[in-house]
């Protein structure tokens, strides 16, 4: 009897529709030409975490839940004492997510987290920065269904980063929009 190896649903979708999707549209001779999707970087800014330690335990806890991937801590650079900041202090987590836990993450926010925002009218796409990378924040961490919303000691949002190897926007834009991240309609 064999066993059949798992494989990310949006792996396959890529391979499968996402490749000659793009490669139609923008021309491209090979299927080598065709932008993918390298990592997904998700940062969490907790501020308070200046005066009490608990929130970066808890905010590490969440993360990594979230994402199936152990969360670390990041630590501030420098002193600002309007923030009664210290150098190395924790004051945030990330994460960055490569192969099939970045698919699978993908797959979770694309068809469980983000239609649980409120008012969901889609994903702005004013995120791209130039070079095919495209960043939006998320507002609330409790949009994803592995928080339990009782164990949350307090709301924090979040940034997602996803880091393409397009040139441009158009084809990050193009890429990510096969995908099924639901961006704004342009309204006419």
């Amino acid at each position: 009897m064999a066993t059949t190896e798992y494989k990310p649903r949006l792996k396959e979708k890529y391979k499968n529709e996402v490749i000659p999707a793009l490669k139609k549209q923008f021309q491209y001779k090979s299927s080598m030409q065709v932008p993918k999707l390298e990592k997904i970087c998700i940062n969490q800014g907790v501020g308070d975490a200046v005066s009490d330690k608990k929130l970066i335990e808890s905010a590490i806890k969440e993360m990594t839940t979230i994402t199936g991937q152990k969360a670390v801590p990041t630590y501030s650079t420098k002193d600002i004492s309007n923030f009664k900041l210290r150098k190395g202090v924790a004051i945030g987590v990330r994460v960055t997510l490569r192969g099939e836990k970045m698919y699978e993450f993908l797959d979770r926010l694309i068809a469980s987290a983000l239609p649980r925002i409120r008012d969901f009218k889609g994903i702005n796409d004013k995120g791209f920065d130039g070079n095919g990378n495209y960043t939006f924040g998320v507002s609330e961490q409790i949009i994803f269904p592995e928080i339990d919303i009782d164990k949350v000691q307090k709301i924090t949002g979040m940034d997602i980063t996803f880091v393409t190897s397009a040139t441009t926007d158009k084809e990050a834009h193009a890429l990510l929009t096969e995908f099924g991240i639901p961006f704004k309609r342009k309204a006419s």
